[in-house]
C-alpha cells in the first residue's frame, strides 16, 4: 500500500525503518508523516531504530519525549525538544503516546523485544 491510502487505525503499531536513504525518504514524504502524526494522536505505540527518528523530528513528535538513535541525530534530537540517550533501548510514554527507539543494527534484540511488548500492551482492540 502506499502512504497515502494508509490508515493509521488499521495497525497495531508503527515502526519507522533505519538506515539513512528510508528514513530520508519517509520524512519529505508529506503522507507518511501525517501518518505518523495521526499514528501518535491516536496513541498508537511507535518504534524508530537507527535514523528512523527524522520523521517523528519532522512530525513535531520528539518535544518532550525520551529517545536513543544513530548518534548523528543527537543534535537534531535535541533541537527538536527531545531528550536524547545513549542506550541500547528507550521506552518513552511521555505526552500520551509510547515511543520506542533503538540505535543499530546491534541493538535489535532489545529493540524487537521492547516493541512487540508495548505493541501487545496497547489497548485498543484491533477488531
Amino acid at each position: 500500500m502506499t502512504t497515502e491510502s494508509a490508515d493509521h487505525t488499521q495497525f497495531a503499531g508503527v515502526v519507522l525503518p533505519g538506515g539513512v536513504a528510508n528514513p530520508d525518504a519517509l520524512r519529505t514524504d508529506g503522507a507518511a508523516v501525517k501518518f505518523v502524526t495521526d499514528a501518535a494522536a491516536a496513541g498508537t505505540p511507535i518504534a524508530a531504530i537507527c535514523h528512523g527518528p527524522w520523521t517523528l523530528i519532522e512530525a513535531g513528535l520528539v518535544a518532550g519525549k525520551t529517545l536513543t538513535s544513530w548518534p548523528s541525530l543527537k543534535t537534531d534530537i535535541r533541537n527538536a525538544g527531545g531528550h536524547w540517550q545513549d542506550e541500547p533501548v528507550v521506552a518513552s510514554r511521555e505526552r500520551g503516546w509510547t515511543l520506542i527507539t533503538s540505535r543499530k543494527p546491534a541493538d535489535l534484540d532489545a529493540f524487537n523485544t521492547a516493541f512487540v511488548e508495548a505493541f501487545a500492551e496497547w489497548p485498543r482492540s484491533m477488531a
